[in-house]
C-alpha cells in the first residue's frame, strides 16, 4: 500500500509540475497562406470571412500564451499587400493580381490584429519560388515570369528565380525595403527553400549564369553557396539599414550536414541536408552575425532513427551561439504520420521539454497554425498547462541598442471584482509592449501576466486585466519594453488601497 501511494503521489507530482517559466521564449506558429494551408480557408471567401478566420487563428493562440505569429505574405513570386513589385496573391484573392474584395490593407490589417494581442508579427517570404505549378496562363502580367523571363529556371514541375542573377537578389532586396519601411512588421522571414530540393533526374539550369559570374576558382557548389549568402547578408544589410530593430529570421531544413559526410556534422542520415543540397550554409550566416534567430525544422519524432528529433535539435545547441536558437516543430504531423510516435500524445510535449534543457534553445515554432485548432483538444490543454501558463517577453534583436526607457504613468486604475481597468501614459520614443506583472509578497515580479503592443503615436493605453482574487492581492507591476527589449523601471500599483 506504502508503495502505491508514493506511486501514485510521483504521479501527481509529474503531472502538476509546473515547467519553469523562462522571463524570454519565442513562442511561434507558422500561418501558411500557399495553396490556402492555414489561411484564408478559401481564397474566394468575402473579406468578413477571411478576418474571421484570421483572427480565430490569433485569438486561439493568444489562449496559448504565444507571442509571435510568422505569416506567409509572399508564396510565389506575388504579394499579399499592395505593391508595384509582384501582383495579389491568388490566394488571397482567387485570381492573381486581382486585389481582395471587401478587404482593404490586408497586411496592414493582420499586423493590427496581431499587435492588439501583445503578439509580434514576423513577416515570412519565400525568396526564389516563383509559381507553384507549371499554370503559367494563371499568372499576371505584372508577374516577373513575363516581366523578367530571363530570371526564371525551369525545375520539376515550378519554376524558380535564378538565384546566380546579381538582378534577382536586387529585385528581393527591393522587395524586403518595401516591407520594413511600410509596415509595423517586427522581422523579415524566411523559410526552408532556397535552392530547390533536388529531384532525381533533374538539373537546375544555371549552367550560363555559373560561366558569367562564378570566379575562376569557385566549384559549382561553392557559387550556388555564395549568391544564397550574397542575398542573406544584403537583406539583413538592408533591414538593419531602414529599421534597426526589425529582426532577421530564418527556418532551414533541419540538418545542416550528416556526419557521414563531414566529421562537424550531426548524427543523422538525412536524404538531403542544407549545405549540399539547398546550397544554405545557417552555421556561416550566424557566424557573420547575419541573422537575429534560426529556427530549424525539426520535424521528426524524438527518436526517429534517420534524424531524431532529439540528435537534431542537440547539434543545433551545440553549434549555434551567436543566433538566437528556436525550434521547428511539426504539429501537423500528430496523429497523421506512418511513424507511431505521432500516435502518442506526449510527443510535441517531450519535444518541447527536450527544448527547455538545451542551453542554447530560447523558443520553439509550431508548423502551422491549423494544426491543434479544433482538435488534439488534450495536447492542447496539456501545452497551457506545463508550458505555456504565462506569457513570456520575446527575445530581443542582437543587435540591441541599450537605452533607459521611460516608466510608463499610471493615470486611471478601476477595480471590479476580479478585473482591473488601467490607463497608462508613456513618453517613451519607440516603445513596444506595457508589460503587466503579478507579484509576489515581496513585491517584486512573479510572473508576466500580460503584454500589450503600444506604437509610438499611442501615447495612452487602456488595459483591462481578468485576474482571481488572490492575485490582486500582492499588487501589480508595470513597465514599458521599447523595440530593443530594454526594460523601464516596474511602477508597483498597491490595489489594497484601490
Amino acid at each position: 500500500m506504502q508503495k502505491i501511494a508514493y506511486i501514485l503521489l510521483l504521479l501527481f507530482l509529474g503531472a502538476c509540475g509546473a515547467h519553469k517559466v523562462p522571463e524570454e521564449e519565442l513562442r511561434g506558429v507558422w500561418v501558411a497562406t500557399v495553396v490556402n494551408i492555414d489561411w484564408p480557408k478559401n481564397a474566394q471567401d468575402g473579406g468578413t470571412k477571411k478576418k474571421e478566420d484570421f483572427i480565430k487563428i490569433l485569438d486561439f493562440y493568444q489562449d496559448l500564451n504565444f507571442n509571435a505569429a510568422i505569416v506567409q505574405i509572399r508564396a510565389a513570386g506575388d504579394a499579399f499587400y499592395p505593391s508595384n513589385l509582384a501582383p495579389w496573391s491568388k490566394y488571397l484573392s482567387g485570381k492573381e493580381g486581382n486585389p481582395p474584395q471587401d478587404f482593404e490593407n490586408p497586411l496592414e490589417w493582420m499586423i493590427d490584429e496581431t499587435h492588439k494581442r501583445g503578439m509580434e508579427f514576423h513577416a515570412w517570404l519565400n525568396p526564389y519560388r516563383a509559381t507553384f505549378d507549371l499554370d503559367t496562363l494563371a499568372l499576371d502580367a505584372s508577374h516577373d515570369f513575363y516581366q523578367h523571363p530571363d530570371w526564371m529556371v525551369k525545375y520539376g514541375k515550378k519554376y524558380y528565380y535564378n538565384p546566380g542573377l546579381p538582378e534577382v537578389q536586387q529585385k528581393f532586396v527591393e522587395v524586403v525595403q518595401e516591407l520594413v519601411t511600410k509596415y509595423e512588421i517586427d522581422a523579415i522571414h524566411f523559410d526552408d527553400y532556397f535552392y530547390p530540393y533536388k529531384i532525381e533526374g533533374e538539373v537546375f539550369d544555371d549552367a550560363a549564369t555559373f560561366e558569367t559570374y562564378a570566379l575562376p576558382e569557385q566549384s559549382l557548389d561553392d557559387w550556388r553557396r555564395s549568391n544564397v549568402d550574397s542575398l542573406v547578408s544584403k537583406v539583413y544589410a538592408t533591414i538593419k539599414k531602414n529599421k534597426p530593430w526589425v529582426q532577421f529570421g530564418i527556418s532551414p531544413f533541419g540538418v545542416w550536414k550528416n556526419k557521414s559526410t563531414d566529421p562537424k556534422g550531426s548524427d543523422t542520415n538525412a536524404g538531403q541536408t542544407n549545405y549540399e543540397d539547398l546550397y544554405a550554409d545557417p552555421l556561416l550566416w550566424s557566424e557573420k552575425g547575419w541573422l537575429d534567430y534560426l529556427a530549424p525544422q525539426a520535424y521528426w519524432s524524438m527518436d526517429y532513427a534517420p534524424a531524431s528529433h532529439r540528435n537534431v535539435v542537440s547539434w543545433w545547441s551545440q553549434n549555434l551561439e551567436k543566433t538566437h536558437l528556436y525550434i521547428g516543430n511539426g504539429t501537423y504531423k500528430i496523429k497523421n504520420n506512418k511513424d507511431k510516435a505521432w500516435k502518442r500524445k506526449n510527443e510535441i510535449p517531450k519535444q518541447l521539454s527536450f527544448s527547455s534543457e538545451q542551453n542554447n534553445v530560447k523558443g520553439n515554432i509550431f508548423f502551422s497554425a491549423k494544426s491543434l485548432i479544433g482538435q488534439h483538444e488534450g495536447i492542447t490543454k496539456k501545452l497551457k498547462r506545463k508550458f505555456y501558463r504565462y506569457p513570456a517577453k520575446n527575445p530581443p534583436p542582437l543587435n540591441k541598442l541599450q537605452r533607459t526607457v521611460t516608466e510608463p504613468m499610471v493615470k486611471k486604475i478601476t477595480r471590479n471584482k476580479n478585473s482591473l481597468e488601467l490607463t497608462i501614459r508613456h513618453l517613451d520614443s519607440i516603445p513596444r509592449f506595457v508589460d503587466y506583472y503579478a507579484m509576489d509578497k515581496s513585491k517584486t515580479k512573479e510572473n508576466l501576466l500580460e503584454r500589450c503592443y503600444l506604437s509610438a503615436d499611442q501615447k495612452e493605453l487602456v488595459t483591462k486585466l481578468i485576474m482571481a482574487k488572490k492575485r490582486l492581492k500582492n499588487g501589480i507591476g508595470i513597465s514599458i519594453s521599447d523595440v530593443y527589449g530594454n526594460e523601464s523601471a516596474m511602477v508597483p500599483i498597491n490595489l489594497e488601497k484601490e
